[in-house]
């Protein structure tokens, strides 16, 4: 007679000797500090202000039709000005870039106007183009969605310049040492 099988676990998948137990978060922070992930300046407008800001919370989300997605801190500046427009446009900017980096990243706009320290243009729909960006594009905010203590504004892109093909782009690497001009 053949042995039995024993019934399968219902709480869940075999774990494999050694494996860790609940780490309150401990290893995906860990893992996710060593991700080199790229940094984009995010500019807009609303109620008659411009702002812009640091972000590292941004990536491509569909190819057809074209979709990005980027998170702003619901306790941002720029985050409170893009709940009033309608508009993003986003900026990557060349490694050597830290100084241009530094003023979106460690200074707030409740405290200091970021354009009037840097070259700046009028672009689609009123939002600021940096003069400075390896390149950028723009694209209608379609979708707001609440994502912890980041809210996801969906856009559309629909226009933009790639300036400087092949740069080296700013990374997380470039800014891990930049105090924050908001706690996240």
């Amino acid at each position: 007679m053949p042995a039995e099988t024993p019934p399968s676990d219902p709480t869940g998948p075999e774990r494999s000797p050694g494996a860790a137990d609940a780490d309150d978060g401990a290893a995906f922070e860990t893992l996710v500090s060593t991700f080199d992930y790229p940094m984009f300046v995010v500019t807009t407008s609303g109620g008659g202000k411009l702002a812009g800001c640091l972000v590292g919370f941004a990536t491509q989300v569909s190819i057809r039709p074209r979709r990005f997605l980027v998170g702003l801190s619901d306790k941002n500046h720029t985050y409170r000005i893009a709940s009033l427009g309608d508009r993003l446009t986003v900026h990557v900017l060349e490694r050597t870039e830290t100084d241009l980096a530094r003023l979106f990243g460690e200074r707030t706009g409740d405290d200091v106007d970021k354009f009037a320290h840097c070259g700046w243009d009028t672009g689609p729909g009123g939002v600021a183009v940096l003069s400075r960006a390896a390149g950028w594009f723009s694209g209608p905010i379609l979708e707001r969605i609440r994502l912890g203590d980041h809210v996801a504004h969906l856009i559309a892109p629909d226009s933009g310049e790639n300036r400087r093909p092949g740069a080296s782009l700013l990374s997380f690497d470039d800014v891990q040492d930049f105090e924050p001009g908001h706690d996240a």
